[in-house]
């Protein structure tokens, strides 16, 4: 009796936070990072681009994605897409291409070679990049092998050099077989001062070839911004820019990822998962003509857009964004199974024809995995089902639990790739 009298009942389960991995994380565009001018990319233009343009689909077009990669030999994958329109028509063509890539590094994605093929302009590409850390030096080419026709500057070999550290970027490209030109192609300068990053980038197209175009402030731009919060998906980040590009158009643009937790109220899960992670994304675009001699009224000299995203759980994703001639809006459904795949369908709606169309994409993807798991006591992932104990990061405000999580404290070591900021190369 008195071994009944004593014993203990076992004490309950942890409270539970469900934290899903992001639909596309890292961005496909990062891996390419290195062979683009840091000034494209920087100024939050890269998660403003995967904003606006992932998973709105061309009105009345479909698009497929395959991204496959074998489990013998992680440091090669393949693309291929296939593009076209829903109804045939004879002015368009279903588009195909296909990437072969081959990686250095599985973790650095900084130093590969891929061949592209495509049945259209360039029927065969091929691009490189080496880049050395610890001297933050690199170099990088992409080279069209086929094309029906050579016609710009653009179709041609393309090489570049670059200097990388965790504040200072710098680079310039060259065409080295096109005679006639003026050097460097392309070239820019980007530095980060503690929060602000500024930025200046020299680009010859205006002005004759005997006159110095550099003289010339069509061929510059320049740009400030201000960034709040790592690249880690688990933490919030805030990203606010202003930039006159050409010394004719002025673009300010504003981009924040939010990261909350609210209460699960599905009668599916187990009794301690008590709340779950979401993830919101807004970004704002405003470009006008500084121009004098146009007018400034004129839509297509002045134009914004708007758009939001909420990744309710792990398998939904819905977008909208809104400009001044028409609004689109997407959802997208995704299996976490190896390979994963997505399903979206996006409905554009078109004032100046007041018509409603609708776009279809697919996508197969076992090139990047969410394994979430993380050491840090104050947002602990130990689960290989992306579940979080909520123990230390729990407090009550009546009787319901509220969570948050803590992911200041920046150390990112116990985190996979797929998680950890890029903050060693600007």
């Amino acid at each position: 009796m008195g071994n009944l009298w004593s014993a203990v009942e076992p004490p309950p389960p942890p409270t539970m936070v469900l934290v899903p991995p992001l639909f596309d994380f890292p961005p496909l565009a990062t891996r390419t990072r290195m062979l683009e001018s840091s000034y494209n990319v920087l100024f939050g233009k890269l998660a403003l681009r995967c904003l606006f343009e992932d998973y709105f689909e061309e009105a009345k077009h479909f698009s497929t994605r395959i991204m496959l990669k074998p489990i013998d030999d992680p440091h090669v994958d393949l693309i291929a897409t296939v593009a076209g329109p829903l109804d045939h028509k004879p002015e368009e063509k279903i588009v195909g291409n296909a990437q072969f890539r081959w990686q250095s590094d599985v973790d650095d994605p900084h130093t590969f070679v891929d061949l592209f093929v495509s049945n259209t302009d360039p029927i065969l590409l091929m691009r490189s990049c080496a880049y050395y850390p610890r001297l933050g030096l690199g170099a990088f080419g992409i080279f069209p092998v086929l094309l029906k026709q050579r016609v710009s500057c653009g179709d041609h070999s393309i090489m570049g050099l670059r200097y990388g550290s965790s504040n200072l970027s710098v680079g310039a490209t060259v065409v080295p077989f096109s005679a006639g030109d003026e050097l460097p192609k392309n070239a820019w300068l980007v530095s980060k001062m503690g929060r602000l990053t500024a930025g200046v980038q020299y680009e010859p197209k205006f002005g004759n070839k005997d006159e110095a175009r550099y003289k010339n402030l069509a061929n510059w731009s320049c740009a400030i911004g201000y960034g709040l919060g790592s690249s880690s998906p688990l933490s919030p980040s805030f990203n606010f820019g202003l930039e006159l590009a050409k010394n004719s158009q002025f673009i300010a643009s504003f981009y924040q990822h939010v990261v909350v937790q609210r209460r699960v109220k599905n009668p599916l899960e187990e009794n301690e998962i008590v709340g779950i992670t979401n993830y919101i994304d807004f970004g704002f675009e405003l470009q006008t003509g500084v121009d004098d001699d146009k007018s400034s009224n004129n839509i297509q000299d002045s134009t914004f857009q708007v758009a939001a995203s909420w990744q309710a759980n792990k398998n939904f994703l819905i977008k909208g964004k809104v400009g001044p001639l028409s609004s689109s809006i997407a959802l997208a459904f995704k299996s976490w199974w190896k390979p994963s795949f997505t399903l979206s369908v996006s409905a554009v709606r078109d004032r100046t024809k007041a018509e409603t169309a609708f776009g279809f994409g697919i996508r197969v993807d076992n090139i990047r995995e969410a394994s979430y798991q993380r050491t840090d006591p104050n947002f602990v992932m130990l689960t290989p089902n992306k579940e979080h104990l909520a123990e230390g990061i729990c407090w009550k405000i009546g009787k319901r639990p509220v969570l948050q999580s803590d992911v200041k404290s920046g150390n990112f070591d116990g985190m996979p790739k797929e998680l950890r900021p890029l903050n060693k190369i600007l």
